[in-house]
């Protein structure tokens, strides 16, 4: 869940919800007050947890349930042509319903069960040092609002449903759950001209990634693999450029923005020990 655009959530007390998110002015919600108020209780619900007490319950409405079809109608054809093969077979180990969105509790416990993996709430965007230093505690956090009803197939930041269909699959598989974990390891001891380069491998490799299964383009990140504007169009307007730590750690990226460079691993073998490689530099572990 690394930062996506300028969407804030305020560690105030709960006695202050109108002000906890604060939206872009070009975010599809801003200029709906039920929409906001609604940011706001589940931004009160994250704020609310502790680490250790049962995840918190989001009571999703009708309407954010048929955002979730909507969205998974679209992105199945999608990942069918362009899914890794890890996330494909994956995805049924976290028994998605079609018109239903998963509860953080249910999504957690199945990662648990696989990986060890767990998630916990936050209220919104969080920095990337706090998020990638908890993936060394096996701990993901993660959003539980929804992205507004107007567009269904786009979220300008990470919502909950970029949370379950891009990031969950792969954590429910061994060796992307150890991937997320060294790059915390790397976090919890980087400087923080380090952390910049981990954020920006970090994006371009577990968000955005590329790899060649058989000769074939396929897809192992989450922000790939949760956007249907995304991945139906990275491979004709996107910039594929070959795999290379040192490349990906020099390169900016946009958040609010469909990606206009990508970075194609020959295979994931090759991702992975590119990355483990460099992250040793950091940890010498």
């Amino acid at each position: 869940m690394l930062p996506r655009s300028n969407v804030t959530a305020r560690s105030e007390k709960p006695a202050q919800a109108p002000s906890l998110v604060v939206l872009d002015r070009d975010h599809p919600g801003f200029r709906d007050p039920a929409y906001r108020q609604r940011r706001n209780h589940i931004a009160e619900i994250a704020i609310a947890y502790r680490p250790g007490d049962p995840l918190p319950h989001v009571e999703y409405t009708e309407e954010e349930h048929r955002v979730w079809q909507i969205a998974l109608d679209h992105l199945r054809s999608l990942h069918e042509r362009w899914a890794c093969r890890a996330y494909l077979d994956r995805w049924p180990l976290l028994q998605f319903q079609p018109d239903r969105i998963m509860q953080l509790a249910e999504a957690s416990l199945l990662l648990s069960r696989h990986t060890g993996f767990r998630l916990e709430p936050v209220a919104g965007l969080v920095t990337p040092r706090e998020f990638m230093i908890r993936l060394d505690d096996g701990v993901f956090l993660a959003t539980q609002y929804v992205r507004h009803v107007s567009t269904p197939l786009y979220t300008p930041e990470p919502d909950v449903l970029h949370e379950l269909i891009g990031h969950a699959p792969l954590l429910c598989d061994r060796e992307f759950a150890w991937m997320n974990r060294r790059f915390g390891q790397a976090t919890r001891v980087a400087s923080d001209a380090q952390v910049e380069q981990l954020i920006r491998v970090y994006w371009y490799a577990l968000e955005f990634g590329l790899v060649r299964e058989g000769g074939d383009l396929k897809a192992v990140g989450a922000g790939l693999l949760s956007s249907f504007g995304e991945l139906g169009r990275f491979a004709s307007s996107s910039d594929l450029r070959p795999f290379s730590v040192e490349a990906l750690a020099r390169t900016p990226f946009d958040p609010t923005n469909y990606q206009g460079v990508l970075f194609v691993a020959e295979s994931k073998e090759q991702m992975f020990a590119e990355l483990d490689a460099w992250i040793e530099s950091i940890t010498n572990r």
